[in-house]
């Protein structure tokens, strides 16, 4: 009797949770990013739009701390044997994310088997060169892609009768200007020290940062960044430090708040900074290019993008890799780049979505939403300026970082800074070139 009674309520309690529960769940892609603020908004967003547009996928986005905590909790996952579907990566980590074989599955190869259409050549080849074998082969998603422009305080300058500057000479002389006109703490300043003051620096001006194409060529590079113009560079900004004229801001972007608050009126950092511009600025402001040295023979030639592409991680079944396959073609929908572009100050990663953002008279308005795209299409890339791979990039820039402060502190001289940031980091290189190539 009581057995009856099990089978008959099991059978009813089976009947009732058929009913109430969809036949299948969604499979569920985790996202890990490194988004904060505005473009974690857009972030969510996308993610939302993508689970409402079907049903059989969730992407689960997930903030894993900056890009450098990010990829180094992405790697870890991964040898745990609980990596994410998709990892967001900054540029500087491809040489890394190439170098770990078995880790990640190649974008090209994903799309490919997971029978979507992909075209590589509708994405702009300044982006998806970064992210791409000698071949052409697409190893990553492009995402979020930047560059470096000098963000401008359009009132305070208009208080000191300072023109917008275009070269570097100018901008230091707009510097001591704004800094006598009341700017005692800070002329100007900027983010990412080595990304802004060295590798970019380098691009616009043709000369090399590293050999074989900074890296791009093979991992046997070898650093070249101690040469005339990075030491004359360097020089100028350690003379400037002395007067505030020039104030060091750090390794990473956590002092971009000095140029949303006033206190910084010309800050070079990345495009992406326009999201926070746009809601932190109580003044009225806009990115222009980068400066230049007008006595370097070329310059400016284009610059390199920053931000991060979106890395697939190895070892997910044949379903999950079809619901990142769609998602990456969700992504690369025209209206949806634009938005993207509009919302974030991000670049747009294809040439259709750049075109309707011209057709539609965005950048009239907005005209700094143009700069970095008009950077990096300046002039036709060279070795110098195609972009750079060098492995363990994260540890790279901390140490050459280092070396700059002691500049900046007056411990060492530009030129012995970078002699030694070069060599510490070819010792560096050398070590993940065995690590890598096997």
């Amino acid at each position: 009797m009581a057995l009856r009674h099990f089978g008959a309520a099991a059978a009813i309690a089976l009947t009732v949770g058929l009913s109430a529960s969809p036949a299948l769940a969604a499979t569920e892609i985790q996202w890990w990013h490194a988004m904060t603020g505005a473009n974690n908004d857009v972030i969510v967003k996308l993610a939302t739009d993508f689970n409402a547009s079907q049903s059989d996928y969730k992407v689960i986005p997930t903030y894993k701390g900056n890009y450098p905590d990010t990829m180094n909790a992405g790697i870890a996952a991964f040898r745990a044997g609980n990596a994410p579907h998709i990892m967001q990566v900054f540029e500087v980590g491809t040489a890394t994310m190439m170098a770990a074989t078995g880790a990640v599955k190649p974008v090209y190869k994903l799309m490919a088997d997971a029978g979507e259409k992909f075209d590589p050549k509708i994405y702009l080849p300044a982006i998806t060169g970064y992210y791409s074998t000698s071949k052409g082969e697409m190893l990553s998603f492009p995402f979020n892609s930047s560059s470096t422009v000098m963000w401008v305080n359009l009132d305070e300058l208009k208080k000191a009768n300072v023109e917008i500057p275009k070269t570097w000479p100018e901008t230091f002389e707009a510097a001591k200007k704004l800094k006598a006109a009341g700017h005692d703490t800070c002329g100007f300043s900027g983010s990412w020290v080595t990304w802004v003051n060295l590798e970019q620096l380098s691009a616009w001006h043709n000369v090399p940062l590293a050999s074989k194409a900074n890296g791009l060529d093979g991992f046997d590079t070898v650093l070249e960044f101690n040469g005339p113009l990075q030491v004359k560079h360097l020089e100028t900004l350690v003379e400037l430090q002395k007067t505030k004229t020039y104030d060091y801001a750090g390794r990473t972007n956590t002092g971009e708040g000095r140029f949303t608050s006033g206190e910084c009126p010309i800050y070079l950092t990345s495009s992406a900074f326009f999201g926070n511009v746009k809601a932190q600025a109580k003044f009225a402001f806009t990115a222009v290019p980068m400066p230049y040295y007008p006595d370097v023979k070329g310059a400016p030639q284009n610059s390199i993008i920053g931000g991060a592409s979106l890395w697939v991680m190895g070892g997910k079944s044949a379903e999950e890799y079809k619901g990142v396959a769609k998602f990456l073609t969700f992504l690369s929908d025209t209206d949806r780049q634009v938005y993207i572009h509009k919302a974030s100050g991000y670049l747009p990663i294809t040439k259709a979505a750049y075109e309707k953002a011209k057709a539609e008279g965005f950048y009239k308005d907005q005209p700094y939403l143009e700069t970095p795209l008009l950077e990096l299409t300046n002039k036709e890339p060279t070795e110098n300026s195609r972009g750079l791979r060098l492995g363990n990039m994260v540890q790279l820039r901390d140490v050459w970082s280092e070396e700059i402060e002691q500049a900046l502190a007056g411990k060492k001289t530009a030129k012995q800074a970078l002699d030694a940031a070069v060599e510490r980091g070819n010792t560096m290189l050398r070590q993940f070139e065995k690590t890598a190539v096997k």
